[in-house]
């Protein structure tokens, strides 16, 4: 691909998609890191609590990417893949009121 077309072919996306880009690959670098494999290696879902064999935890932003998040420390839990998916791009407080919804 020369430098022209590569150039042009990044002209046209978005600022947003570039972001997500940018953080996606952000977190995949930290997946693979050291600091991630001993955060995951309690076991623990941050969400619901629940012990888990390290490998089946997932990452999750606190502050979703499509939400301003970024794949920083401070933003990223183990968490099991349910919680993963019900937490979807929400917000913490958003979340802490829907588990608040369901305990009912």
């Amino acid at each position: 691909m020369s430098l022209v077309t590569k150039a042009l072919d990044q002209s046209s996306i978005l600022p947003e998609e570039l972001f997500l880009k940018k953080e996606r690959e952000r977190a995949r670098k930290l997946r693979s890191s050291q600091w991630w494999k001993r955060k995951r290696s309690s076991g623990i879902c941050q969400y619901c609590k629940n012990n888990f064999l390290p490998k089946e935890l997932t990452m999750d932003h606190i502050i979703p990417l499509a939400r301003g998040g970024k794949s920083e420390k401070f933003n990223v839990v183990p968490c099991c893949k349910e919680c993963n998916t019900k937490k979807n791009q929400l917000l913490p407080w958003e979340w802490e009121e829907y588990m608040a919804s369901i305990k009912q």
